[in-house]
């Protein structure tokens, strides 16, 4: 008989669990979260049983109908893996090593590795397909990025767990924008896709400096692949050597976008940019008009500071949007 749940049945009496077939709940649980403010809530004891009854540590619960999210905040108390991500960027075994490490805490980190593992294991076991995978995945890296401890971006951690960052993590469904039109979803160098593809408008929002997106949101990619890859430095980076973007450096951007722009069978092209980017306006203006009609709007924004303790250049920044009508 398979067994659905850590309870021990030598003394079953000691548990939570209801064992009446018949349960008269009095009235909803108030505690924690459960405030009550708002009558319309599940009731917070059913899936609190049912919890119980049928999951063990480390599986997952998933609410996709998430509602006033009485289900996700019963399934918070559950308790996580200490896996790959615990395990190296959180403070409750990377304090023991010279390299101390605090993008998640330690509950939030455990609770990650616990979703990561279960979703690939329904994979493994076909209990879900591809894109119910990638779904549950887009899912966890969306939920677990509103509990990271970071300014920004994973180029660095904070050394005090931040609010949001305390706050215990719950897996939410992606919010996605359900219609009839086709959709395809590549993961390729630019360059090369460009030459393969035909279509109407080509929009462009490549990176503005020499800050490689994949260093800033490798604890993300690691999360994704969860491959166990070889981790160095202060903030636990694999290596991304095959991911480096041409557009982060002033030697290759301008040679690089030349040839993206030459090569694109498109009829309208437009690119976003900003005043503090790589390539100048100069430049952008001579390759884009090699294609047809040149022309661009600009409008100024706020700087956007990640750090108050930094020194910017400027607090406002001119974003471009550059066009060209092909010929």
């Amino acid at each position: 008989m398979p067994i659905f749940n850590d309870i021990n049945l030598k003394d079953w009496k000691e548990s939570e669990v209801w064992t009446d077939s018949l349960w008269l709940i009095s009235e909803r649980d108030k505690t924690g979260k459960h405030s009550g403010f708002y009558h319309g809530n599940f009731v917070p004891q059913i899936p609190r049983q049912f919890i119980l009854r049928y999951t063990k540590k480390s599986e997952v619960v998933f609410d996709p109908f998430v509602g006033s999210g009485t289900t996700a905040y019963e399934a918070e108390n559950l308790k996580g893996v200490k896996g790959f991500i615990y395990k190296n960027y959180c403070l409750g075994v990377t304090k023991n090593r010279e390299t101390k490490r605090q993008y998640f805490s330690d509950a939030n980190g455990m609770r990650c590795d616990a979703i990561r593992q279960k979703i690939e294991s329904w994979k493994k076991e076909k209990l879900i397909n591809n894109n119910e995978y990638y779904f549950l995945l887009t899912s966890l890296i969306k939920s677990i990025d509103k509990c990271a401890n970071t300014a920004s971006v994973y180029g660095a951690f904070l050394k005090k767990l931040k609010k949001s960052a305390q706050k215990s993590f719950v897996l939410q469904s992606a919010e996605l924008t359900i219609n009839d039109q086709e959709h395809k979803v590549y993961n390729q160098d630019i360059n090369k896709l460009t030459k393969k593809i035909k279509g109407d408008i080509l929009y462009l929002d490549p990176p503005y400096n020499h800050r490689q997106y994949a260093s800033n949101y490798h604890i993300l990619e690691t999360i994704a692949k969860y491959d166990n890859p070889k981790i160095h430095g202060k903030t636990g980076l694999r290596d991304y050597e095959d991911q480096k973007s041409l557009y982060c450096s002033r030697v290759e951007a301008k040679n690089a976008f030349k040839d993206l722009i030459s090569k694109a069978k498109i009829k309208y092209i437009f690119l976003s940019y900003n005043n503090e980017g790589i390539m100048s306006l100069e430049d952008i203006k001579e390759i884009m008009s090699m294609r047809g009609e040149y022309g661009h709007f600009t409008k100024e924004y706020n700087r956007f500071k990640a750090d108050k303790n930094r020194n910017y250049k400027a607090d406002k920044t001119v974003e471009y949007l550059h066009y060209v009508i092909c010929k």
